[in-house]
């Protein structure tokens, strides 16, 4: 998808419920970090994150290797739309667009749509480009040994 096919700053002027698909797409800023494993407390609800990627989320590029069949290989994969927003949104990064939009609060000076530039994400070091462990390479007994602070 091109930036041209794109409303200028739609996601300034546009409610979340009425972009089109191009933009609702365009507001992930890649980071990687809602494709990353959490642990949930059952109890409380608490979410600590894991710097373990899905296994198929490229953890170079923070980019999911078979987007359009995401959920069909990875069944517990969320597709974020409007509705599981709602649901999930306690979960997602604090920098994360669909949140902060949510939240009525403006996107990041280095998220992509801002900034025009497609790696600005990386260059800010908010993506875990390049630090993450992919799910393959860890037994699942040992996933609270993967547990990491501030990534939420």
């Amino acid at each position: 998808m091109s930036t041209s096919d794109l409303r200028p700053k739609f996601w300034e002027t546009t409610p979340m419920s009425e972009m089109t698909q191009p933009e609702w797409e365009a507001l992930c800023d890649g980071c990687g970090k809602c494709c990353l494993l959490k642990l949930e407390d059952e109890d409380t609800a608490e979410v600590e994150y894991t710097n373990i990627a899905c296994k198929l989320l490229n953890t170079d590029t923070c980019r999911c290797t078979d987007y359009p069949n995401r959920k069909a290989k990875v069944p517990d994969c969320v597709i974020v739309d409007m509705a599981a927003l709602e649901r999930i949104s306690y979960w997602m990064p604090r920098t994360c667009a669909y949140r902060l939009l949510a939240e009525g609060k403006p996107l990041e000076p280095w998220h992509p749509l801002v900034s025009g530039d497609p790696t600005s994400v990386h260059k800010a070091g908010i993506s875990l480009a390049g630090r993450m462990v992919p799910e393959d390479h860890v037994h699942e007994n040992d996933l609270e040994d993967y547990i990491v602070e501030g990534l939420e």
